[in-house]
């Protein structure tokens, strides 16, 4: 399959306060967001052209940039109007969705008080994250960790935090594997390289408390799915060997959604009666048939 830039596509982005042409959405070289990572984003999926959980993800955009030390110059009405108008322009009912926000080109250096805040919003044809994942994917360990709290603004969805994101899948790609497991500082499992993760252990599901990695918007939704059906959920701390004791691994994330682990390293799961449980809620929910009320 011929690779399809994303900077020479047809279609809508929602820049600033309006729709441009796709291939106008450009901005200069010398912007802060690209040399120092001053940059907030957020991941989207709209179902039927419906986005799921697009006020949650608005907020967070907000609240990110905060943590940052810039303010959004729009209300998070705002954001999900903007977002609304993009998916219809774009004529693509199930999509990804990429809201950012950056500082501009008008101040060079670790130091940027004075630089514009830019927001802009984007929305493609995007199937599933993985192939073939209703069997289980492969996964491997990553060599880099997630860093302390006090080391790094791990509560912001921030474009500078998914660096070692990247070369860690990247070298999980090479090797063959689908993904990474990232530890945390303390060795601890973290997450996946760009999802959540949760353990099935004798019918109880644990998942790591997100004390330096982000609370996924689909991970609260997935715990609320469970908690409707009475599955004991459990956020604490795990160790890596305690992946012996699960029968089910899976991964939650707006790309991901819902995806079943087969293997991380050593350790061999199978997607079983839990799994697939959430995988059924996950689609009503999605579809709208339903709604699970989030923390």
């Amino acid at each position: 399959m011929a690779l399809v830039p994303f900077d020479d596509r047809d279609g809508f982005v929602w820049w600033n306060g309006s729709l441009v042409a796709w291939r106008d959405a450009k901005l200069h070289v010398l912007t802060h967001g690209l040399h120092y990572a001053s940059a907030v984003f957020e991941g989207e999926r709209a179902y039927g052209g419906k986005v799921f959980r697009l006020r949650e993800h608005s907020q967070r955009l907000i609240d990110s940039a905060r943590i940052l030390g810039f303010e959004l110059p729009y209300t998070v009405e705002q954001i999900d109007a903007a977002t609304n108008e993009v998916v219809a322009a774009n004529g693509q009912p199930d999509c990804y969705i990429r809201p950012i926000a950056w500082r501009g080109s008008e101040m060079m250096g670790v130091s940027a008080q004075q630089s514009k805040i830019n927001v802009a919003i984007a929305s493609w044809a995007w199937g599933s994250y993985f192939q073939d994942k209703e069997k289980g994917i492969r996964m491997t360990w990553a060599k880099w960790s997630r860093p302390a709290p006090n080391t790094a603004p791990t509560a912001s969805k921030a474009a500078g935090l998914y660096m070692i994101c990247t070369m860690s899948k990247h070298e999980a790609e090479k090797n063959g594997y689908a993904d990474a497991v990232m530890l945390d500082w303390r060795g601890q499992l973290a997450e996946a390289t760009g999802a959540n993760i949760f353990l099935a252990i004798d019918g109880v599901l644990h998942t790591p408390k997100p004390d330096c990695f982000l609370d996924g918007i689909t991970r609260r939704s997935v715990i609320a799915m469970a908690k409707s059906r009475q599955i004991q959920v459990v956020e604490r701390a795990i160790w890596p060997d305690e992946l012996a004791r699960a029968q089910e691994v899976f991964l939650t994330g707006t790309a991901a959604e819902i995806t079943p682990v087969g293997e991380i390293g050593e350790y061999k799961f199978t997607p079983g009666a839990i799994t697939k449980a959430l995988l059924d809620d996950f689609g009503r929910a999605t579809r709208g048939e339903v709604d699970f009320p989030i923390q």
